[in-house]
């Protein structure tokens, strides 16, 4: 090789080089970043010794909170006041949003029906154990429902870690915690577990934040430190909507402490996964599972379905406080703006029906008895701010979505809910991204819609990572 070679050859190895950095720069995996695991969110001042402070916080409370009849009398008479509600244009159901005729009914239900047994519904409500405690300055509320050890005789045992997200809450999870707590479902179940469902900070009985921060990321965090206060050091996380973003982050953060992330919203925002899925909805058959290929393409029904749908998003990741204001001491208002979710994000076919569907598939207590939470905590101004936080600067700034994890992860897809993505797009992310499967009848709120179907696919779940991994039983 002349020399005049050698050193071209050698000019090209840099120019590629240094492409390749860049190009890495932009599109390449990141390390995890570094957060305070001890950051205070508390309204008091931060205290100096926080060892200190955990030390004299750490009891763990039973609580069994409840409402003045006062309060409830309140409530109905606020729903007894005439309702000035704009009719619904000729022929139009759900397509501009909550239908006011079907509106009026369900006030009516919800004054005449449901809040006169409130005390019933109140017993309900606090059928499993109930907690507080504090963590990281914040009081946090949770469900925590522990196997005695009889009931753990031949049985797989585990703890797991259930995450909601916006409209729900807690109550979402109510059928599909008794499927996993249970011991006697049939003689073929060889699982029973821990469960541990914490009400997601600024919503419910869970303290919200005075400070700016406090973001996705950051409550991974809180999460974090509640299992290891409760004990759990190794848990498995199941988790939709913001439940999902936050079960991720653990995964990608934490991953010495999730033994396995189950997910019912998988997705990856990352350059990569995004520039691939634009090119798979060029071949669609070569990259979405045959029979499937309608959850993902065409791309443009789902870019129509987003635009549409995403007005409330921008609302709450910009102004959260001006729509939260419009919706506090506002019960009417409050129970359109939530359960229209219900409606739409179940099944975007039932827009077209005067009731927007929202008995087919669920029960109207159930609804109502989240709704409650909402209106009895005057939680929906800081759940909203979890939107905000999401978006700033510094909070995309961690670039979580570059950051890969390897702890096993599993994905329920189902056909109705709001976006999917395909296992070409995940496995940027999720390096064993073991579990992959595709439900037709579904949307959103899965654990509330379909518990069954939901608990089934995460037992499938843990088998696979028993079997790849080898863990043992807790």
């Amino acid at each position: 090789m002349s020399p005049i070679t050698r050193i071209l050859v050698l000019l090209l190895a840099i120019g590629g080089g240094m492409v390749y950095k860049q190009i890495n720069q932009l599109w390449g995996d990141l390390p995890a970043p570094k957060l305070d695991l001890e950051e205070w969110w508390g309204d008091e001042a931060e205290p100096k010794d926080y060892e200190a402070y955990v030390a004299n916080t750490s009891e763990v409370i039973n609580n069994r909170l409840s409402y003045p009849e006062a309060t409830i009398n309140d409530l109905i008479a606020q729903l007894n006041r005439t309702l000035r509600l704009t009719p619904p244009l000729e022929g139009v159901a759900f397509e501009y949003g909550f239908n006011s005729d079907y509106l009026k009914e369900l006030v009516k239900y919800w004054r005449d029906d449901y809040l006169p047994r409130w005390r019933e519904r109140e017993v309900f409500l606090w059928q499993f154990n109930q907690f507080t405690t504090d963590i990281q300055g914040l009081r946090m509320h949770f469900l925590h429902l522990m196997v005695y050890d009889q009931n753990k005789v031949g049985k797989q045992h585990y703890p797991v870690l259930l995450l909601h997200g916006w409209p729900g809450s807690v109550r979402e999870f109510y059928d599909f915690i008794h499927l996993l707590h249970q011991s006697n479902l049939d003689e073929s179940n060889k699982y029973i577990f821990n469960v541990i469902v914490p009400s997601m900070p600024g919503y419910a009985w869970s303290q919200g934040t005075s400070r700016p921060g406090l973001g996705p990321a950051q409550v991974a965090v809180v999460m974090r430190n509640l299992m290891l206060r409760l004990g759990y050091k190794k848990f498995f996380v199941q988790g939709g909507d913001w439940g999902s973003i936050v079960g991720s982050h653990l995964a990608t953060l934490f991953p010495e402490n999730v033994l396995g992330y189950h997910s019912n919203m998988c997705n990856n925002l990352s350059p990569k996964s995004q520039l691939k899925g634009l090119l798979a909805s060029f071949w669609p058959s070569l990259y979405a599972p045959s029979g499937y290929e309608d959850f993902f393409f065409p791309k443009s029904r789902e870019f129509n379905y987003l635009i549409e749908e995403s007005g409330y998003f921008h609302l709450q990741a910009t102004k959260p406080d001006t729509i939260g204001a419009a919706l506090t001491d506002n019960p009417v208002g409050l129970a359109a703006y939530i359960l229209e979710k219900f409606s739409t994000w179940t099944n975007p076919g039932y827009r077209s029906l005067a009731d927007g569907g929202i008995t087919k598939r669920y029960k109207l207590d159930a609804l109502l008895d989240n709704l409650m939470i909402y209106y009895l905590t005057n939680s929906i101004t800081t759940s909203q701010r979890l939107y905000a936080e999401a978006y700033t600067k510094e909070q995309r700034e961690l670039r979580l979505e570059r950051v890969p994890t390897s702890v096993p992860t599993g994905c329920a897809r189902f056909k109705h809910d709001i976006m999917q993505f395909l296992d070409a797009q995940l496995e940027y992310k999720y390096k064993n991204l073991i579990h992959s499967t595709y439900y037709k009848n579904g949307g959103h709120f899965a654990a509330l819609e379909v518990p069954q179907v939901l608990y089934k696919d995460f037992i499938e779940f843990v088998k696979k990572v028993e079997r790849k991994f080898k863990i043992p039983t807790l």
